[in-house]
């Protein structure tokens, strides 16, 4: 840098809400974020997750404010003390504002029903069907899954009702055996840790 530049050339213009917002808010947290989180968090007794939201908060009303406030400069920060305290004021009464929240506490502990344990379930299911040959998914298919007798099933398939247990035996088997290799534990059985 030569010494004929000026002080305007070496010292780069804060930015503007239109121009470069992202070069604005990262000064402005390489600054002063530290020291605002660490004050947010003592003002909201050790609750870092309602201070890092504070914190957000003072960086965009900062932001909107770019023309006028130099994010580097140690002149800014009382600005975005007081900014950082208001918040936190209007935060505590606007939660004195409300009614205290209160619940049954039996109703605390009930447990609610989780659709993706059954979901993760068919798939598994489904996954070891593919396993079984054609003719033992189709037999499962109509015995257990359409609710149909062994004869029903057997006039429909066009087999003798016999055939149509031995099927049901040995796919119910060998379901059984694919669902085991899933991890997944049939008729209260626990499988072996290998």
């Amino acid at each position: 840098m030569s010494a004929s530049a000026s002080t305007e050339d070496r010292i780069p213009d804060p930015a503007t809400p239109e121009s470069r917002p992202d070069e604005f808010l990262r000064a402005l947290y390489h600054s002063h974020g530290s020291a605002l989180l660490q004050f947010a968090a003592r003002r909201l007794e050790g609750d870092w997750h309602r201070a890092e939201d504070v914190l957000q908060e003072v960086a965009i009303r900062a932001w909107r404010h770019a023309e006028e406030l130099d994010p580097t400069a140690e002149s800014v920060r009382p600005w975005l003390f007081t900014v950082l305290r208001n918040l936190v004021i209007d935060g505590h009464r606007a939660r004195q504002a409300r009614p205290p929240e209160s619940g049954d506490p039996e109703l605390a502990h009930l447990t609610v029903p989780d659709d993706v344990d059954h979901v993760l379930t068919s798939q598994v299911l489904v996954e070891a069907l593919r396993d079984l040959r054609p003719s033992q998914r189709e037999v499962l298919l109509h015995v257990h899954y359409l609710g149909r007798s062994v004869n029903q099933t057997a006039q429909v398939l066009g087999v003798p009702p016999g055939t149509v247990k031995s099927r049901t035996h040995y796919a119910a088997r060998a379901l059984r055996e694919a669902l085991h290799n899933r991890g997944l534990h049939v008729d209260g059985q626990e499988r072996e840790a290998g």
